[in-house]
């Protein structure tokens, strides 16, 4: 899965901060027992809204993969206490917003349908479902695609349709050219074994090129959260997967599937490859792949406890900071990275338009060759491979491009800028021409330094007990309030209780 909004709009998502307007951040509790609640999409994230300064007093629980509550209504205050009914009436949701068959009922009714003759094998474009024959009848109005192949067996992502929505986990699936440079790559580099999170058509390439090429060696495990693709694989080939939470939908049997396949061989020859949604923060996407980093190396000796599981993290260049900052041996390659549905993600274009996605990884990247041909070059200074608009600046002492473009050196800020911006004197800093002066600039929203994020900001502990005094003092404003609405209604009810027995010992003795 690759893809979903606009690069833009994950832009503005992501460094919403830094503009000084209000942001969500992800909380990682320091209890971790205490256990998430549960949304169709397996644990929700906890999640603070954060301000300029300050931070909002409570905290909330939501989906981990949807950002819009359209798609995942989940919302629940981390205080909040829920009846019974609410808790049985939410967990009966989540059993009807899954699969509708088992990941063992996948597999069987796959390998019924390859041993089906070819005029039967049917698919279900409207249900995004392969047909047995038990399953004609009810899908007799739909538009049904007959002589399914293998080869569209073993491609099911030019089957099936992509997901749609931007907000959620629209797929942009790899270009042909991508996917044969990553496994002419991988190949390369001496890999046996890709664990391909959230990669389908990457996987498939793998697959493909091992069942017809004797040469090649390499095994694929998918971890996806698109249960469709369930139908096409095995058990020990793909598993529903949520990136953001860790979470294996089927439980402990697909946790061992991937546990054997990281720790085959000791861990030897096998190598992450993922691509998140871009609209995804990128906490939570880093602590899940430190989780599967863990399971990689409890299967490594203590002699080789100092190694690290390769990884290709597909992601902006403009989130480059952010990832740094969870996986400091990270580099990122100049290769530009496209897709076959999206109208930005496009390599070759020019200038601004030019694909902005690359490789994040911890190989040398003086061992990853980028192909001459699509306009990449040595740079022996810097012993790796960049775009040839990446000119070696003499006085950073680097290629310092990041988008494609020839970047400027500025003597006032000592470093080099994109080549749109200017240097503004009243800002002491380089900007675009026409942005706001004086305007907060990126940082931490409690003290406003540069280097880091609220999360990790050394004043959090003292900004924590403000915001915890501030709760008390509320709590105790409004328990004060409702204690004197409670003794005004009691007054109330005792006068009320007065003058109704006044008005019947009346009634009596005139009755009388």
């Amino acid at each position: 899965m690759a893809a979903p909004r606009d690069w833009l709009g994950a832009v503005e998502e992501e460094i919403s901060g830094r503009q000084g307007s209000s942001g969500v951040e992800v909380v990682f509790p320091s209890d971790p027992a205490t256990p998430a609640p549960l949304c169709p999409h397996g644990p929700t994230l906890l999640f603070v809204k954060v301000n300029q300064g300050k931070e909002e007093t409570r905290r909330f629980y939501a989906c981990s993969a949807c950002r819009d509550r359209k798609d995942c209504n989940f919302f629940q205050w981390e205080d909040e206490k829920l009846s019974e009914a609410r808790l049985a009436a939410r967990e009966a949701h989540n059993r009807r917003c899954q699969p509708p068959l088992s990941r063992t009922q996948c597999a069987e009714r796959y390998l019924k349908f390859i041993e089906l003759p070819l005029p039967q094998r049917k698919f279900c474009q409207r249900c995004q479902q392969l047909l047995l024959p038990d399953d004609w009848e009810k899908h007799r109005e739909h538009r049904v695609v007959g002589d399914i192949s293998v080869g569209q067996l073993r491609r099911p992502s030019l089957l099936l349709y992509p997901l749609e929505n931007k907000k959620t986990n629209a797929q942009y699936l790899f270009a042909e050219r991508t996917c044969h440079f990553l496994v002419d790559l991988l190949s390369t580099l001496g890999f046996t074994r890709v664990l391909c999170v959230g990669t389908p058509r990457l996987h498939e390439l793998i697959r493909l090129k091992a069942s017809g090429d004797q040469k090649s060696n390499i095994k694929s495990l998918l971890l996806d959260i698109d249960f469709r693709y369930s139908q096409f694989y095995m058990e020990d080939s793909f598993c529903h997967y949520n990136m953001f939470n860790h979470h294996f939908f089927d439980g402990k049997a697909a946790l061992e599937v991937c546990r054997t396949f990281l720790q085959e061989d000791k861990g030897e020859g096998v190598i992450m490859v993922t691509d998140p949604p871009f609209g995804g923060l990128v906490e939570p996407l880093a602590v899940t792949f430190k989780k599967l980093i863990a399971m990689w190396k409890e299967g490594q000796s203590q002699d080789s406890s100092h190694k690290e599981l390769p990884v290709f993290w597909i992601f902006p260049y403009f989130f480059e900071s952010r990832i740094r900052q969870f996986f400091p041996s990270f580099c990122m390659l100049d290769y530009q990275v496209d897709y076959d549905n999206h109208a930005l993600y496009k390599h070759g274009k020019t200038g601004r338009k030019q694909s902005p996605v690359r490789i994040f990884t911890n190989i040398p990247p003086n061992k990853i060759i980028l192909p001459s041909e699509e306009g990449y070059r040595f740079c022996p200074l810097c012993q790796r491979y960049v775009s040839l608009e990446n000119q070696h600046c003499e006085h950073c002492n680097s290629c310092t491009s990041k988008d494609g473009r020839k970047w400027n050196h500025c003597f006032l800020c000592k470093k080099c800028v994109k080549p749109s911006w200017t240097h503004c004197s009243m800002c002491g800093r380089c900007a675009l021409p026409d942005h706001s002066c004086g305007a907060p600039k990126d940082g931490c929203f409690i003290c406003g330094e540069l280097d880091h994020k609220r999360s990790s900001c050394p004043k959090i502990a003292a900004s924590r007990r403000v915001d915890k005094a501030v709760r008390k003092q509320k709590q105790r404003k409004s328990n004060k309030m409702k204690m004197e609405a409670t003794k005004e209604q009691s007054m109330n009810h005792t006068s009320v209780t007065r003058r109704k027995k006044r008005r019947e010992r009346a009634h009596q003795y005139l009755c009388s």
